[in-house]
């Protein structure tokens, strides 16, 4: 809707991430190879056994997102606790049901052993079951992580834009592991700073740039909308998918992909927020504040929301 060029699919994003994860790994083991067998055992198979691991996690870390990407959250269930379930908690979901096989009797896990509750608990950090691989996750999900990586500059070359770069080769040559009071970390040589800087300076601009445009957040909520509101009509309570629980529910999710959604859109144009879409007929911004608002513009906005409110219930401003 806003930028035609962003055709590119969470599938190359899922191989980039794999690709620059293992080259995040293979940098470090080159780098750090003797404090790894030293002080944490590391020998040859072992090293094997967790490159295969990151390798997967990161090609598998986003099969849970919802469609539309994070625009469908909104369509998660709740937990127990209240808070809302994550596409990573799908994600790990999946991997321990629908690629259980696939990772477990595959022939290149004669020699290791895998499960597929070690790739999935690199996903969602689970502590109890990465223990000794616990400082590996970063690579996957950290500060300076594979996914951030690729994404920013996937996102900045399809959308044709030049706030998401930074040099990738620079980056990865300069990433290592280094050792602190609690357990090893991945940090950057002296001469990696200033790139490290420069990524978390490209996040920035992307986020004001790109991913926070009007118009695009615009369609943001007129998705969140239509799914919720196709959902209810297709009989799923408050609108919300099923719980990651159990083959039956997962393969349930799996079934809501963009392609559906996109179909059911059509066929319920009577819904407003379809019909918003399909006309390209969506919010319009009236007021934003500063990039970075302080307490008296936040003042500001919230008494510009009451007016618009009390005129649109007065009937003085028409609102759909």
């Amino acid at each position: 809707m806003v930028y035609p060029g962003a055709v590119h699919t969470r599938f190359e994003h899922s191989l980039g991430v794999m690709h620059v994860a293992t080259k995040i790994f293979d940098n470090i083991v080159d780098q750090c190879r003797e404090m790894l067998d030293s002080e944490y055992g590391y020998k040859e198979d072992g090293l094997n056994k967790v490159r295969t691991i990151i390798r997967l996690a990161a090609l598998l870390h986003d099969v849970g997102h919802p469609p539309f990407s994070h625009a469908g959250e909104s369509i998660m269930p709740y937990k127990d606790n209240g808070k809302l379930y994550k596409h990573e908690d799908y994600s790990s979901e999946i991997v321990k049901t629908v690629f259980k096989e696939l990772i477990e009797d595959h022939k290149f896990n004669n020699n290791y052993g895998l499960k597929a509750e070690d790739v999935a608990a690199f996903i969602v950090k689970d502590y109890k079951v990465l223990k000794r691989y616990l400082f590996w996750t970063d690579i996957i999900s950290g500060q300076v992580d594979a996914d951030r990586i690729d994404y920013l500059l996937r996102d900045s070359y399809h959308i044709g834009v030049r706030y998401g770069v930074f040099d990738l080769d620079r980056l990865l040559k300069t990433i290592v592991l280094i050792n602190t009071d609690d357990m090893p970390i991945l940090s950057f040589k002296e001469g990696g700073l200033h790139v490290a800087e420069s990524l978390i300076l490209a996040r920035y601009y992307m986020f004001t740039q790109v991913y926070f445009h009007h118009t695009r957040r615009a369609y943001d909520y007129h998705i969140k909308n239509a799914v919720k509101e196709i959902l209810v009509r297709s009989g799923y309570k408050d609108g919300r998918m099923k719980r990651p629980d159990g083959k039956e529910n997962i393969y349930d999710y799996l079934m809501w992909d963009d392609w559906k959604v996109g179909n059911l859109i059509k066929e319920n144009a009577d819904i407003y927020d379809c019909g918003a879409i399909l006309n390209r007929d969506h919010y319009r911004c009236v007021y934003h504040t500063n990039e970075v608002p302080n307490i008296s513009d936040l003042e500001k906005f919230h008494v510009i929301c009451e007016k618009i409110r009390n005129e649109i219930d007065n009937g003085s401003v028409k609102f759909k």
